[in-house]
């Protein structure tokens, strides 16, 4: 399979690139950056310190995407809209990772979806697709009596809050109790807030060091508490999932799917 890789010079692209090769059933087709990148000319596969692959670094989408399988996206809303709509056009897998992306994007990308095989989650890890799985279980069971809580970690350099991680065991949450999370949530708390709304989901969010991610679901109920807990040590483990998913949706009907669906959940 065939696969391009947004933001090849990236930390995240580089990790997506050692991955592909790693991948027998996967090989790097094309790699992208902005226009204007130092990376530009330069083989993916040696900056990602796998040796020469002999695809250099480019900042053309539609010509990369022409001879493609399916492209890796975890970049910035604005570029994921775009490769969406390219990804339509040529009816290939677009697999995405990318946070932040608002209401209007997400509707252009369940647009997209009508055309291309689109494989979308806030994380792509097999420990944090299980977490959700149960946290949507334990919502369920668990009456309204019993507060949920989503605390989340992560390194200074990351610029959207709550993670796409967070708002996905979020919505696993709310599913479970059968609810939206757009009428639940509670992203910030400052001042005099008053008691807490029962049924309510909050998000806290912390901020520092090198943190690849830590995430704590927590149910708080009277005189006994239980936490579900994920750390992410190794950004790997997001780009081996990403591989894994776009080799899951290649020959799939077109449509918007999750990694729920690529393991089997």
């Amino acid at each position: 399979m065939r696969l391009v890789v947004v933001g090849a010079a990236g930390r995240m692209g580089q990790m997506l690139v050692k991955a592909i090769a790693a991948n027998e059933g996967a090989t790097l087709g094309a790699a992208l950056e902005r226009p204007g990148s130092p990376a530009l000319g330069r083989d993916a596969g040696e900056l990602a310190g796998v040796g020469a692959l002999g695809v250099k670094i480019a900042d053309d989408p539609l010509h990369a995407l022409l001879d493609a399988d399916g492209v890796i996206d975890f970049s910035t809303p604005a570029v994921t809209v775009e490769i969406a709509a390219l990804a339509a056009q040529a009816r290939i897998v677009h697999v995405i990772g990318t946070t932040g992306l608002s209401a209007d994007d997400l509707q252009k990308l369940d647009a997209a979806a009508r055309h291309a095989t689109i494989v979308r989650s806030g994380n792509m890890s097999l420990g944090v697709n299980l977490l959700a799985g149960l946290v949507k279980k334990v919502a369920a069971t668990l009456g309204a009596d019993w507060d949920i809580e989503i605390l989340e970690m992560h390194h200074r350099m990351k610029v959207d809050a709550p993670s796409g991680t967070a708002l996905l065991l979020g919505e696993a949450a709310a599913t479970g109790r059968e609810v939206a999370l757009s009428d639940v949530s509670v992203r910030e708390r400052n001042g005099h807030t008053g008691a807490r709304k029962a049924g309510d989901i909050g998000f806290a969010t912390l901020r520092g060091g090198t943190v690849v991610g830590d995430h704590s679901v927590i149910f708080a109920g009277a005189g006994e508490r239980l936490e579900l807990v994920h750390r992410a040590e190794d950004r790997g483990i997001f780009a081996i999932g990403a591989v894994r998913a776009a080799l899951w949706g290649h020959g799939k009907t077109p449509g918007m799917y999750s990694m729920a669906d690529v393991l089997g959940l």
